[in-house]
């Protein structure tokens, strides 16, 4: 099992898990693939806080991801499999023929040792990358670019894996983990698999010194400030603020639709995401 409880011999113990990262084959990062993480605690280049609870945490080197996969016609040896700290999924580090290596996001049942191609002519295999007009309809991808040539932007989370469904002209039709269908260019490029680290929600934190770990700061309820921090505070005794929940700067932040209505890509969205908490379609 990926995930260790351990016994509950203190209060932090009591309700915390950890990840035991049975997938990961080494711990030691390649060095010629990082590259220093400044932190900026939630502060624009003007020093004005954008994003609140944010500061602090363990310090990080960045991996260097490579998203394009665009080195075709070569094979690629899965040399390990490893942790990374910028994002949920593990990352495999691979060698080409020519010596170069890169890191690229591990999916499920990626062994070291395997080898992995990328272009028209590839197969259909786990681990591979290819365009969407080349993937056999009903396989599972990730890594998928919305235009083509750009790099992987959509599905790159932890267990993360979309569906593809159909094919219609120049379109390819997916649906995505929210229950999104959406079209993408055929050419656009998509990696066989879903993702590792599938258990990564499981995690529980436990107490509030790992959350302090991961770079978030406590998190104060708007309607336990006073009037001059927040819309919602103040007013004598607890009280729900007497308006609709918002934000800081007064915006809806409990269901309101944050979508542009006049979006360009909004023509490529055949049926919306389903809304969890509400548990009905977002229009």
């Amino acid at each position: 099992m990926a995930i260790k409880i351990y016994k509950k011999t203190s209060a932090g113990r009591r309700f915390s898990s950890v990840n035991r990262r049975e997938e990961a084959t080494c711990t030691s990062p390649e060095k010629s693939l990082l590259q220093p993480m400044k932190k900026t605690g939630g502060r624009n280049f003007s020093g004005k806080i954008t994003c609140r609870h944010r500061g602090g945490g363990a310090k990080q080197m960045y991996r260097i991801i490579d998203f394009r996969r665009d080195k075709d016609g070569q094979a690629a040896d899965v040399l390990s499999i490893q942790y990374d700290p910028n994002r949920t999924c593990n990352i495999a580090l691979v060698q080409y023929g020519d010596g170069e290596r890169r890191y690229i996001l591990a999916p499920v049942g990626l062994k070291t040792g395997a080898k992995l191609y990328s272009g028209d002519d590839a197969e259909p295999r786990l681990g591979n990358c290819m365009p969407l007009a080349r993937v056999p309809l009903g396989l599972e991808v990730h890594n998928i670019e919305m235009k083509p040539g750009e790099g992987g932007k959509m599905v790159r989370t932890a267990g993360g894996a979309a569906r593809l469904v159909g094919r219609e002209g120049k379109m390819a039709h997916l649906v995505l983990p929210s229950g999104e269908m959406r079209m993408v260019n055929a050419q656009c490029r998509a990696t066989i698999g879903q993702l590792g680290n599938v258990e990564h929600a499981s995690v529980r934190w436990g107490k509030a010194g790992r959350t302090r770990h991961r770079g978030r700061r406590p998190h104060v309820r708007g309607s336990a400030m006073n009037p001059v921090a927040h819309p919602m505070g103040g007013g004598e005794g607890r009280r729900h603020g007497g308006r609709d929940p918002v934000s800081p700067t007064g915006k809806l932040s409990k269901g309101g639709k944050t979508r542009k209505r006049r979006k360009v890509s909004n023509k490529l969205i055949l049926r919306r995401r389903r809304n969890v908490r509400y548990g009905q379609l977002v229009l």
